[in-house]
């Protein structure tokens, strides 16, 4: 049971924009329904809450979330939580460096709980981090990893929390609690190639000023928990991220610099000032519509297309990624950080490029989403289209993330 109150409509407010009241209510209604409707199925319809985590608003509310979120990430709820060691504050190494973020975390908590309240559930999130790190030794914590852990504390509660963390650290987090940074890193370079396909202008912008992508660091491996202050906005792309792969924040991270394309182009062509505008996140933006472009610039650039770029890369190690065999990424395999290296090098092909990515035609569109899980419908949110007999939720027996 979620240890704060709902929040009623998770989404960004677009839903009930240009709408009556009735009309929204209706909606909203009418998607609740659909929800039960699938968690009912026997066996319960996965697919479909997918496609509800990802169409717009979202899961709606705190409660549908409890019930949802387990089924996304295919976590037996009847299954006993793991037991907390009492011991391991003092044996954990991590101890220090996870009481010093739980302690900063003050704005991570509603506004106005009780400071009893909140105390104690400072106290369950440190436990659920030793906890999970105890049990799973090959992962290791990072800053940042906190603000994820407290999300999933605050809308579900210790017990589910627990579980429901441990395997998303095990699965879609996996790359960033690595002992180095090289699969994050990695991660991060896809950033810039997504612009460039979609606004080369942006692109050789931020190049010239060598901004990197260091700016986007603490949106991606905190699935954006750390820079927005509204929770209703943090839960809402919770559920997208959790319907999706792995790799959508960076698509996400993306449109959000795509969307701010005229205030990066005013800055002053340097690294000082561009870093600074990015890194200060606007909190007014339009999350739904965001969404619905990261969906489908993730269907017209996928991540294997972005890789195929370089002629010349060696192999890469693993990550997450590679384990959505849903998707078919080729890039498992290759490093992204070799696409700008490259393109400079003058190895690439060029290619046709478009300012406005849904002016850009779409040769094989829908055979393209019948095989990547994903569709958007242009002027809503994202849908997921996975086929009724795929479990898409990580499952350590199928191999899905071996």
């Amino acid at each position: 049971m979620a240890l704060r109150p709902t929040q009623g409509d998770g989404s960004a407010g677009r839903w009930n924009r240009g709408s009556g009241k009735a009309d929204f209510n209706a909606k909203r209604k009418k998607k609740v329904a659909e929800i039960h409707q699938a968690l009912n199925s026997d066996p319960t319809d996965v697919a479909a809450l997918r496609r509800m985590a990802i169409s717009e608003g979202g899961l709606l509310t705190d409660e549908i979330r409890c019930q949802v979120w387990p089924k996304l990430l295919n976590v037996n709820t009847s299954e006993p939580p793991p037991m907390s060691r009492k011991d391991l504050r003092q044996l954990s190494k991590d101890y220090q460096q996870v009481l010093l973020d739980v302690r900063r975390s003050l704005r991570r908590f509603p506004p106005g709980m009780p400071d009893e309240q909140r105390e104690g559930l400072q106290e369950e999130l440190i436990d659920i981090i030793l906890l999970i790190l105890d049990r799973n030794p090959q992962l290791h914590y990072y800053q940042g990893y906190h603000d994820i852990v407290v999300t999933f504390l605050l809308v579900v509660g210790e017990r589910l929390a627990t579980s429901l963390v441990e395997k998303l650290s095990t699965h879609h987090l996996r790359d960033f609690m690595d002992p180095t940074m090289d699969n994050t890193k990695h991660i991060l370079n896809y950033l810039m190639p997504i612009i460039d396909q979609v606004n080369p202008e942006l692109h050789d912008f931020m190049q010239s000023a060598e901004v990197g992508t260091i700016f986007a660091l603490s949106w991606l491996i905190t699935w954006f928990g750390h820079v927005l202050s509204d929770f209703r906005h943090v839960v809402r792309l919770y559920d997208f991220f959790l319907a999706c792969h792995p790799l959508m924040p960076i698509y996400f991270a993306a449109v959000i610099v795509l969307y701010r394309e005229q205030e990066v182009l005013d800055c002053d062509c340097d690294m000082a000032s561009v870093h600074h505008l990015l890194s200060q996140i606007p909190q007014d933006l339009p999350y739904e519509t965001l969404i619905s472009r990261a969906g489908d610039l993730f269907v017209q650039f996928p991540p294997s297309e972005l890789a195929r770029e370089a002629a010349a890369q060696q192999e890469a190690e693993r990550t997450a990624a590679s384990t959505f065999k849903d998707f078919e990424l080729a890039s498992a395999q290759q490093r992204p950080d070799m696409v700008l290296r490259q393109r400079f090098r003058g190895l690439l092909r060029p290619e046709a490029r478009t300012k406005d990515v849904l002016t850009k035609p779409r040769t094989n569109r829908f055979v393209k989403l019948a095989v990547m899980g994903l569709t958007v419908a242009l002027g809503a949110a994202a849908l997921a289209v996975v086929k009724s007999a795929l479990e898409w939720a990580p499952k350590f027996q199928l191999q899905l993330f071996p």
